[in-house]
């Protein structure tokens, strides 16, 4: 995040609409595969914290609260929860609880499945020349077709119009990487044009195109498992994979699109710990480690949560303009009016327990023949469970990340309702 992404540059809504008063406030859901069964778990705790503080008497004089989020950015997995969230924006907190029942209802066989060869039933050997043959016809060891027909059955991308239409929401944004250029791309969806100014940064672009199950697709394709997805930028074509490669600013979408406040919810965790090694010294393994832990760590760099960082550089810069507006205040208070920065204010939620932990309890519930392959790779134990995690799309491991999502929104109800307090 830079000191120049903080101007005030929104998209253009055309005339103000009732619909929303107050700050503009943007939720930002980052990447990580399965994982992201945490923020469904999370939205939906926040939907029941928010009613619960309606019921209240002393809330009786408030307004009904309608959808929380006038801007939705998302990527990877996060993408498909803004997206769907953006689809339902018109059902007030609804949305956030349904959010819920859509990952309640996952189960791998509807995100991807193993190459079909004779014998892959029963033969490792056969599962494994499948996903060989996979990782030569198409660049991906996994066939994601099942999420593409999931997809279109559980999400109505043309009431995203409508909700901006009617000024539930302002823009829905989806990032995703480009495999030609190097790019991180953000796409957005808003009433009106989108105001590029400024929104070019070295390695990072926008571009206004409607959300369609491309975009999201290719937002999700994690590297080397699901294959690329080709997109349509700047009049060429280019393929593009997970957003989570190469994203160093995941807040500042939401801040160009014309967010005051923000939501972000991520799947990072607390630093590994050594599960499963009984080899250790001074706490670290000595074991070598398996092709498992090496695609684990490979998957963590890939799902890099860079959200805390960028966190800290918000707050950095809000201190400087605040500091600026003081000399401002100081020297010309006639000019402060038109100081073309903005603060933002950030609040930021991850898992509170080790999500590698939580896997590796789980991993028992994966389809036999991914179970199998898996278990060639040492990725069912220790911190190659980290790689199973990201496939882990099964009704136990989904529900206990979302009871982990609830929980954290129960402790930190305070500063969530500090958030939504005006």
């Amino acid at each position: 995040m830079h000191l120049d992404d903080l101007t005030r540059n929104g998209p253009s809504s055309g005339p103000h609409n009732s619909a929303h008063l107050g700050p503009t406030r943007g939720l930002v859901l980052m990447g990580g595969g399965a994982r992201t069964a945490y923020q469904a778990g999370a939205l939906q705790a926040l939907a029941q914290l928010l009613e619960t503080r309606r019921a209240q008497p002393s809330a009786s004089a408030r307004p009904a609260i309608r959808f929380p989020f006038q801007i939705l950015v998302g990527t990877s997995a996060g993408a498909l929860n803004a997206t769907y969230l953006a689809s339902r924006a018109m059902d007030g907190l609804d949305a956030l609880k349904g959010l819920g029942e859509f990952w309640h209802g996952l189960h791998s066989h509807l995100v991807y499945h193993l190459p079909d060869t004779p014998l892959a039933k029963v033969s490792r050997w056969a599962t494994a020349l499948g996903v060989s043959l996979s990782v030569r016809s198409q660049g991906a060891a996994l066939n994601s077709m099942p999420l593409v027909d999931t997809l279109h059955r559980r999400i109505a991308l043309n009431s995203i119009a409508q909700a901006l239409n009617n000024g539930h929401l302002k823009a829905l944004a989806v990032t995703a990487s480009s495999y030609t250029t190097g790019v991180h791309w953000t796409f957005c969806q808003t009433k009106g044009p989108l105001a590029t100014d400024g929104w070019n940064r070295p390695g990072r672009r926008a571009e206004k195109q409607d959300i369609t199950i491309e975009h999201l697709m290719a937002s999700s394709a994690i590297p080397f498992l699901f294959p690329a997805t080709p997109l349509w930028v700047d009049g060429n074509m280019e393929y593009f994979g997970d957003g989570s490669m190469r994203q160093s600013s995941p807040l500042s979408p939401a801040v160009h699109l014309g967010a005051h406040k923000i939501l972000a919810i991520g799947v990072g965790q607390p630093q590994r710990d050594h599960m499963g090694s009984a080899d250790t010294a001074n706490g670290a393994s000595r074991q070598r480690p398996s092709l498992g832990n090496i695609a684990g760590h490979a998957m963590a760099s890939v799902f890099n949560d860079t959200l805390m960082a960028d966190v800290a550089q918000v707050q950095r810069v809000n201190q400087s303009i605040q500091q600026l507006k003081h000399l401002a205040a100081q020297h010309s208070p006639e000019g402060l009016a038109f100081l073309p920065l903005q603060e933002v204010q950030v609040l930021a939620l991850q898992p509170s327990e080790s999500l590698d932990a939580l896997a590796q309890a789980h991993v028992h519930e994966l389809p036999r023949p991914v179970h199998r392959v898996l278990e060639g790779l040492g990725a069912l134990q220790g911190s190659g469970a980290a790689l199973s995690s990201y496939l882990l799309f099964e009704p136990g491991f989904l529900r206990a990340l979302m009871a982990l999502g609830a929980k954290d929104v129960t402790q930190r109800q305070d500063e969530l309702l500090a958030f939504f307090a005006d």
